[in-house]
């Protein structure tokens, strides 16, 4: 039987926390430009990871069998 091929591109974005979690980088965040508009507290929480829905997970778990 084959080995399981990683989709390299959702393993490059996503990461799997210590207890578990598959966690990924905010979508969307915006945080590269037109900045001056955006509060402080906003832009500090686009640096957290945030964690990958229940209805993502069943898409992703797949493509990333050795990290899930």
């Amino acid at each position: 039987m084959p080995k399981i091929r990683t989709h390299r591109g959702t393993a490059k974005r996503v990461k799997v926390s210590a207890n578990g979690k598959v966690t990924h980088r905010h979508q969307f965040s915006g945080c590269g430009h037109i900045l001056s508009k955006k509060t402080r507290k906003r832009k500090r929480n686009f640096r957290k990871d945030q964690p990958v829905f229940k209805g993502d997970l069943k898409r992703i778990a797949p493509m990333i069998p050795y990290l899930v």
